[in-house]
């Protein structure tokens, strides 16, 4: 059966080393990458996402990010909103030691008892967001059937650069809109036996799970998908 691209939460984490809290941030990103969520996180590299990575600006604008600075700078949370829209969550760490009365952090290259806690601190705040912007299977979400088909593999840890979502371009109310994830959705659909006559509104809200949908526009696009989708069955029927 086709997969859909799985769904993740990219974390930004802040890059300065000046300040321990920086490096706080790393660690407790790295953190719930490798052991509080793997195969559902995945971390942007911000120096290379401001320097115009556009695999890493391509994967945060169609995916759920958080971003974790260590001040009230907060240059990952600016950069993020500058280059691909306004994050899902933002954390600051200083406002977390504030918050937790952890005491003063120090050592850029080896952290104090204090930088130490942060990090755990940071790193539980960071995996309940994680959980949160989740939520439940996306399957179960779309349609209850899909869910019988069982669980979505789990991918490898590792960095958005390249994440790379198969897209196909349609056209909706007069315009051409390249739409992320759809032919992955249309095989899904057709693997399930769903006809296009009775599937329009599950087909919209599988579209609205990796696209931006204007309120607006649901009626033209949910039009466009049904059209679509008859012409992609029409295709792969013998």
């Amino acid at each position: 059966m086709p997969k859909l691209p799985e769904r993740k939460v990219g974390i930004v984490a802040c890059s300065g080393e000046e300040l321990a809290e920086g490096t706080v941030t790393r660690l407790a990103a790295l953190k719930v990458l490798h052991e509080l969520r793997p195969g559902k996180t995945v971390t942007i590299c911000l120096p290379l996402f401001l320097a115009g990575g556009e695999g890493d600006r391509a994967f945060a604008r169609f995916h759920p990010t958080i971003t974790l600075d260590g001040c009230d700078l907060r240059c990952a949370a600016r950069g993020t909103e500058m280059y691909s829209g306004k994050p899902t969550a933002s954390i600051v760490v200083s406002d977390l030691v504030a918050k937790h009365r952890l005491g003063k952090v120090e050592g850029r290259r080896q952290l104090n008892a204090s930088g130490r806690e942060a990090v755990e601190v940071a790193a539980q705040r960071l995996t309940e967001l994680v959980d949160e912007i989740l939520g439940p299977p996306v399957l179960v979400v779309i349609n209850k059937a899909m869910a019988a088909a069982g669980p979505q593999p789990t991918q490898s840890v590792g960095w958005s650069c390249g994440a790379g979502i198969p897209a196909k371009k349609i056209r909706i109310d007069g315009k051409t809109v390249e739409l992320l994830a759809l032919p992955q959705i249309f095989g899904q659909f057709r693997e399930l036996g769903r006809r296009p006559e009775t599937a329009a509104d599950d087909l919209l809200e599988a579209v609205k799970i990796y696209n931006i949908v204007p309120p607006e526009q649901e009626k033209a696009y949910r039009e466009a998908m049904v059209r679509e989708y008859a012409a992609f069955c029409q295709e792969v029927t013998p």
